[in-house]
């Protein structure tokens, strides 16, 4: 394939980089995965041809697969030799001559991409400030960053942004309630201070509602916060759910009355949002980060300034209609959607591998 069909029209030959820490798409936690997963069928059923390279002997998804070991690193994550090695294995195997564009999602593989001549697409999963944003500030030339929120690309504009797409999922899949809600609170993230469990707990049983806390709870801090904070509050209205699968977090989202997000941080996007929304269940959150653009405040979900405007909320939000929210999901989340607004980043690239930062930063994609 020469550049200018890459360019213009022709299929894009994508080399797509996860983690090697969960499968793609993942069994249980794994948002990022979840992320990939569609994406990548979205792109071949755009005509491209994708290789996946991951961890582990199997994949779901429509890419060819190429795994740099034979076992999955979840038990590792937290370690940094277990993906600096895959990136090793993964930089060996990108041929120039087979591949127009690497697209990477880990934390440290866009550091590397100068040491091959391939323009690379590197989306930023994190919020881009601290040590963090301090490693994004040293990514060579030939790499275009991927905001997935525009809040998350306000906390640091002056990162060489080559875009922002929101993320999306697959919505056919996805189990749906034909009326509003009668089951508890759904609380569904990782047992985590930026979370807020203990915030939905408080506000739940001042609503007199009984609640779901469904975490994941398997890295020493994540424990920790369990057992210091979360587990001395504990009482008879609140069922808590360790690490479920995605079976048992998609029955726990049908089943909800609503879905609360009371986060402490500048979440950069909150894919579980979305999920509780394809499966027509409103989300009650709390105005921070990328809330405002995933959720329809008064449609999909209502959004909060305060924690102690929650309990109000939770008993309010039953009069939201599951339709709008599907709907929602399908009009601004769809793979499909995902897909060309990722094609478009990489088209510029490829048209211009010499010096990605000074011809696409301030570009928008949505």
């Amino acid at each position: 394939m020469n550049q200018s069909s890459a360019t213009r029209e022709g299929p894009l030959r994508i080399a797509m980089v996860v983690p090697p820490w969960y499968p793609v798409p993942p069994s249980g936690y794994g948002g990022l995965e979840q992320v990939v997963a569609g994406l990548v069928d979205g792109l071949v059923d755009r005509g491209h041809r994708v290789t996946l390279f991951g961890a582990g002997p199997a994949h779901g998804t429509d890419a060819a697969y190429v795994p740099t070991v034979g076992e999955l690193q979840h038990e590792r994550l937290g370690e940094s030799l277990p993906e600096l090695a895959h990136l090793a294995r993964v930089h060996r195997s990108l041929d120039p001559a087979r591949f127009d564009v690497v697209h990477d999602h880990t934390t440290i593989g866009p550091l590397l991409a100068e040491r091959r001549a391939l323009p690379t697409v590197a989306t930023v999963h994190g919020n881009p400030v601290g040590e963090y944003g301090e490693v994004l500030s040293q990514v060579p030339d030939t790499v275009g960053l991927v905001a997935i929120s525009h809040a998350q690309r306000r906390l640091n504009p002056g990162l060489p942004w080559a875009g922002t797409v929101h993320n999306a999922l697959e919505t056919g899949v996805f189990p749906r309630k034909r009326a509003p809600g009668t089951g508890p609170v759904l609380w569904l993230a990782r047992f985590s201070p930026d979370k807020g469990p203990e915030v939905a707990l408080a506000a739940c049983r001042a609503a007199g509602l009984p609640l779901v806390l469904a975490g994941k709870c398997n890295e020493p801090g994540e424990r920790r916060h369990y057992a210091e904070v979360v587990e001395p509050l504990l009482g008879p209205d609140v069922r808590v759910v360790f690490d479920a699968d995605r079976e048992t977090c998609l029955r726990l989202l049908v089943e909800a009355r609503c879905l609360i997000m009371p986060i402490q941080w500048d979440e950069p996007f909150g894919m579980v949002m979305v999920e509780a929304m394809a499966t027509g269940t409103p989300v009650v959150a709390l105005n921070r980060g990328a809330v405002p653009e995933v959720v329809r405040p008064g449609v999909t979900g209502l959004v909060l300034d305060r924690p102690e405007e929650l309990p109000a909320a939770l008993r309010e939000v039953d009069r939201l209609r599951p339709e709008d929210c599907v709907a929602h999901v399908a009009e601004h989340f769809s793979t499909a959607g995902m897909a060309r607004g990722y094609e478009a980043v990489y088209r510029r690239l490829v048209a211009r591998p010499h010096s990605v930062r000074a011809e696409v930063v301030g570009t928008r994609v949505r």
